[in-house]
């Protein structure tokens, strides 16, 4: 995988896997206080193609919960394979546009919260690894995990950003 995201800009650099938790928190607050956008329709899709804001901040909410299992996994069984997440099926199968968005707001935080708390204590555990399967199977350390995840919040904030301007 290339190192750049084409799409926001993002460039994955491990060395920052370190400050990951912290960034999560922040992005995470920021994609929290988009969601309690007066008077905007967050649960509408400006072009079928993409979600809507509150889709995409459920999105990244089950994110942050499912790579913390990840995480927590690759601290038992270093180079476990994980398994998808469903990201699209999970949209109509958990309801995502149906949802409050002051209550993803507030679970976005506190996944995030949960998160960056099993990132800050790694430890020596950081080049642990797993077999990651996006985009294709991949061996990935925890340090690229916790790098890439930083890039679902950006990016996603982004795209929550757009839809609302």
């Amino acid at each position: 995988m290339d190192d750049l995201c084409a799409e926001c800009g993002f460039r994955y650099d491990e060395a920052d896997a370190p400050t990951a938790a912290a960034d999560i928190r922040r992005l995470a607050g920021e994609v929290a206080r988009a969601l309690a956008t007066p008077d905007a329709d967050l649960a509408g899709r400006r072009r079928p193609e993409l979600w809507s804001p509150v889709e995409y901040g459920c999105h990244l909410r089950d994110v942050l919960l499912v790579q913390r299992e990840r995480v927590l996994q690759a601290r038992r069984d270093n180079g476990f394979t994980c398994v998808t997440m469903g990201r699209d099926i999970r949209v109509e199968h958990e309801g995502y546009a149906e949802q409050d968005p002051d209550d993803v707001a507030r679970q976005l935080t506190d996944a995030a919260a949960l998160f960056g708390n099993v990132l800050d204590r790694l430890g020596d555990d950081w080049d642990n690894e797993m077999v990651y399967s996006w985009p294709q199977p991949q061996r990935r350390s925890l340090r690229w995990v916790a790098v890439h995840t930083v890039h679902e919040a950006r990016h996603h904030l982004r795209d929550i950003r757009d839809q609302l301007d």
